[in-house]
């Protein structure tokens, strides 16, 4: 088997993400509320550390939504013979996805809330 070179494997990552934008809505939702939150950092002066913060949060939803998405895609192809936890897998798969997103929001709760106190002031 040939090993794949640095450019070779961007283009397989890039066409995995290319993949999930165009196949799963919540990574779409998730990528376009993710631009939304930047420009909101960028109109309420956030500081580097806040940024820095929220885009390591930003990126790790992303993150895990891929994930689960390869995951969903490994169970379905078990599908002619579905196994009873192949349900478990992706409500399991979903649910990471779903914790995160919680936590990234409490942060951006965090960060957010005093940033918008200060506009409104």
């Amino acid at each position: 088997m040939k090993d794949c070179s640095i450019g070779c494997s961007l283009k397989a990552a890039l066409r995995g993400i290319a993949f999930t934008f165009k196949n799963e809505r919540n990574f779409r939702i998730e990528v376009y509320f993710a631009m939304f939150i930047l420009l909101a950092l960028v109109v309420l002066g956030a500081n580097l550390e806040q940024i820095a913060i929220v885009v390591t949060m930003i990126f790790l939803v992303l993150m895990i939504e891929l994930m689960n998405t390869a995951i969903e895609r490994v169970v379905d192809i078990l599908k002619p013979r579905k196994h009873p936890y192949a349900g478990v897998i992706k409500d399991v798969s979903a649910a990471t996805v779903l914790v995160l997103s919680i936590g990234a929001s409490i942060v951006g709760l965090i960060i957010f809330i005093p940033l918008i106190m200060s506009a409104i002031k």
